[in-house]
């Protein structure tokens, strides 16, 4: 696992964990259910598949992703939030109205 300070800022663990180009596009996109890698990786057109599985493998350390494969040929990899990564919810929620009214704000 990730080595954080859990005596330090509480916003500073959160942006520990959620830093980076891609940690919350993932999360956003895992709040909306279960998803394969292919269909991720669709999501989110300009991540490379090594990035991705870079990032999956990261939040996962974090406990807030699940990574379940199944014993197929080929094998089939799913992906959805913890109970952890579901708390974010609303957080994520809160950022994306925000995101829409910054991009209102800054039109005008």
């Amino acid at each position: 696992m990730n080595r954080i300070d859990l005596e330090g800022c509480p916003i500073a663990i959160a942006q520990k964990i959620i830093e980076g180009k891609w940690a919350l596009r993932i999360l956003y996109h895992l709040s909306t259910g279960m998803l394969r890698f292919g269909e991720l990786n669709r999501q989110m057109p300009k991540i490379t598949q090594a990035t991705l599985t870079k990032e999956l493998r990261r939040l996962e350390s974090f406990h807030l992703i699940n990574r379940k494969v199944y014993p197929e040929v080929p094998p089939r990899v799913e992906y959805s939030l913890t109970e952890m990564g579901l708390k974010l919810w609303p957080v994520l929620k809160e950022l994306e109205i925000w995101g829409d009214e910054y991009k209102k704000y800054i039109k005008q």
